[in-house]
């Protein structure tokens, strides 16, 4: 028979495990990062925002769950990520920062023959609106609101003769769309 204090120490060892085994089944699937609301709190100017930052993280994942909390420089408006990947799509390392308008005109994806990598740049506008990691022309982009408020008239949509045409590719296509809609 085993001693007490042993059976004891047993039964801790075997709780241990069992937690440490629940909390390995945490995954990035189960972790809404589109969902994170920062605390209400003061803001330290009109207008301050938050993004994810890291540098030089090992993937998207760790990047998001381990970004630092803080307001972005009074002296920036946007949110940029760097994602560095082979040519195989496997991550190589992230970056994510607070950036100004100047920096963000690098969007886009350039391949580095020399290091043997891409490395795909986007910029957005908005809290916290770097969740998701460029991988190509499509999502490498700089994306900004648009202006909420402004004082020049609304201007009416411009419509053109090309519409009658879409529809018309569109049906040929078989892509059984039923009505396309102009402004």
């Amino acid at each position: 028979m085993m001693p007490f204090s042993m059976a004891l120490h047993l039964t801790a060892v075997i709780q241990l495990l069992a937690l440490v085994a629940i909390c390995d089944q945490v995954t990035a699937d189960r972790i809404n990062f589109y969902n994170v609301k920062p605390p209400v709190e003061a803001t330290p100017f009109p207008k301050s925002f938050k993004c994810f930052t890291c540098e030089q993280a090992a993937d998207n994942y760790n990047c998001n769950r381990w970004a630092e909390d803080k307001w972005c420089p009074q002296n920036t408006q946007f949110c940029m990520t760097v994602h560095h990947f082979t040519s195989h799509g496997k991550t190589k390392f992230v970056t994510k920062k607070c950036a100004a308008r100047e920096v963000c005109h690098a969007s886009g994806c350039r391949h580095h023959r020399d290091m043997g990598h891409t490395e795909c740049v986007s910029c957005c506008e908005g809290m916290i609106c770097n969740v998701e990691v460029p991988t190509n022309h499509t999502n490498a982009v700089f994306a900004m609101r648009q202006q909420a408020y402004n004082s020049a008239p609304p201007q009416a949509p411009v419509r053109t003769a090309w519409g009658c045409c879409w529809m018309t590719l569109l049906t040929t296509l078989g892509l059984g769309l039923t009505r396309l809609v102009l402004l």
